[in-house]
């Protein structure tokens, strides 16, 4: 399956995840909804792993590269995530949000030596464009935004894309989607139920929807990384990152459609017709 194809359905998959999570946080706080969808994704892919994971191919480096990215994605980008949401609200974490592919590509070049075509830049620049635009609400900012508090969501664009490009490079190395998840998602599961550990109140009482929703979204966002994972051994970061980070586009389009949380404006149309026309743009790049 084409790279740009399996980018998409990641893509989708990622932004049914916040519209669960949405649900889910109705009933659980966010940390412990990540102690619970982490988890429940590693179990999935330890269920998974003797079917889909040979160990014939095993590579040493790859999985210790694997367990690093596991550390800081999906891991220490919730975390992240989470503070940023707490310092400035989702609008201006969303919107920052959507600079990652501008760090995975810049992470690719210093790290994998990867060539950044200028059709990339632009392509990611559009994706950038159109998902601050999707994301802005006028007013919804709080009052004083100091700007030290920036450097959560930027902190955790960088991660995201770095961790991209760490992908790319174990996966040069031992090529299966699967092992690259269940390996960083048994890193990631550590961390997080530790963080969770170490938690001093500020707990929901788990209820059994918030359990339900949670896994749900543990499910697709492990489905989503699979198929980033897949996409980033066929292709290069510069293709892939770009359409990764167009996921709030199905958020927005999703919640306006089913939960009722937008009204499809002409703000939200434009921030839409701007990150479709970008990912076009790079597909026919690629295609040509």
């Amino acid at each position: 399956m084409n790279a740009l194809i399996l980018a998409m359905l990641a893509a989708l998959c990622f932004g049914a995840g916040m519209i669960t999570s949405r649900v889910g946080l109705r009933h659980v706080d966010a940390r412990s909804g990540a102690a619970i969808s982490i988890p429940v994704a590693t179990l999935l892919f330890v269920i998974a792993a003797p079917f889909t994971v040979e160990l014939s191919a095993f590579n040493l480096t790859a999985a210790l590269i694997f367990a690093l990215v596991g550390l800081f994605y999906p891991a220490l980008v919730t975390l992240l995530t989470f503070r940023a949401n707490e310092e400035l609200g989702p609008t201006v974490t969303s919107a920052i949000s959507g600079t990652a592919p501008l760090f995975a590509m810049l992470a690719a070049a210093l790290l994998l030596g990867e060539q950044i075509p200028p059709q990339a830049a632009i392509a990611a620049l559009g994706v950038a464009a159109g998902v601050a635009l999707l994301s802005w609400r006028p007013g919804a900012t709080r009052g004083r935004m100091p700007g030290r508090a920036l450097v959560w969501p930027v902190a955790g664009a960088v991660v995201r894309g770095v961790a991209q490009a760490g992908a790319k490079a174990g996966l040069l190395l031992w090529g299966n989607p699967f092992a690259a998840s269940v390996i960083g998602y048994l890193v990631s599961s550590t961390a997080v139920l530790g963080a969770e550990g170490l938690r001093r109140g500020g707990r929901k009482a788990v209820s059994r929807d918030g359990l339900l929703w949670f896994a749900a979204t543990g499910t697709v966002n492990g489905a989503a990384m699979v198929l980033m994972y897949s996409a980033l051994a066929m292709a290069p970061v510069s293709t892939v990152a770009p359409v990764i980070a167009a996921y709030p586009l199905v958020t927005a389009l999703a919640s306006a459609l089913f939960l009722r949380g937008e009204k499809i404006s002409v703000q939200i149309i434009c921030g839409a017709v701007i990150t479709v026309t970008a990912i076009i743009y790079l597909a026919a790049f690629r295609t040509s």
